[in-house]
C-alpha cells in the first residue's frame, strides 16, 4: 500500500508548532504566557519555535505594554492560514486513505 504524504508541511512535524497553529487558528491572538501555559512548554522551547513559524511568515507579532509591562501577542496570518490549512487537509486524506 502506498502512503501519500503531499500536501504535508515541514514546519508543522513538531507538537509544539502544530499546537501553537492550532491555537492561533481558533484564536485571533493571544500573548506569549497564554501560549506557553496551554501548551506547557518552557519559555525558550516556546520562543524558538514561533521564531521558526515567523520565519515562514506563518505567524505574526504585536507588540504593546500592558500597564508598564511589555506584553508580545502572536496571530496567525493569511499565509500561515492557507498552509495550516493545507497540512491539516492532507492529514485527513492520509486517514481516510488507511481505512
Amino acid at each position: 500500500m502506498k502512503i501519500l504524504i503531499d500536501g504535508l508541511h515541514k514546519a508543522f512535524e513538531s507538537r509544539v508548532r502544530l499546537g501553537v497553529m492550532a491555537v492561533l487558528a481558533v484564536n485571533e491572538s493571544m500573548d506569549f504566557n497564554s501560549l506557553k501555559e496551554y501548551l506547557d512548554v518552557t519559555d525558550g522551547n516556546l520562543a524558538s519555535h514561533l521564531k521558526a513559524l515567523e520565519k515562514e511568515e506563518f505567524i505574526g507579532i504585536e507588540k504593546s505594554f500592558v500597564g508598564r509591562k511589555p506584553n508580545t501577542r502572536y496571530f496567525i496570518t493569511p499565509q500561515g492560514r492557507k498552509a495550516f490549512e493545507e497540512h491539516i487537509n492532507a492529514l485527513e486524506k492520509l486517514i481516510q486513505s488507511q481505512k
